[in-house]
């Protein structure tokens, strides 16, 4: 068995990002990579620390797997679920 814990957003931007970039998921969960990389994106421009950022965010975790947990629609009733990215290239790469 092997663990592999992430406990702090360098480490998202240090590992998880370039590992994905480097080997894509081929099934429509790229495209919630897609947008949790946005995710991370616009808080490193420290956007999530504003009303308006923090919208976004909100707004693009919406359209993550299961969408947002009950006590964030009551928090933020008013938001829209981003478009999620369409995965169209779901091949699996040669390993070379």
């Amino acid at each position: 068995m092997c663990a592999f814990r992430i406990s702090s957003p360098k480490q998202i931007l240090d590992y998880v990002i370039p590992h994905f970039d480097n080997y894509p998921l081929i099934t429509q969960k790229q495209a919630d990579y897609i947008l949790f990389k946005n995710i991370v994106e616009l808080m490193l421009k420290k956007e999530h620390l504003n009303s308006e950022g923090l919208k976004k965010i909100i707004s693009i975790r919406a359209s993550l797997n299961l969408g947002l947990s009950d006590t964030l629609k009551e928090a933020f009733p008013d938001t829209k679920p981003v478009i999620r990215p369409i995965v169209t290239n779901q091949e699996i790469p040669h390993p070379q």
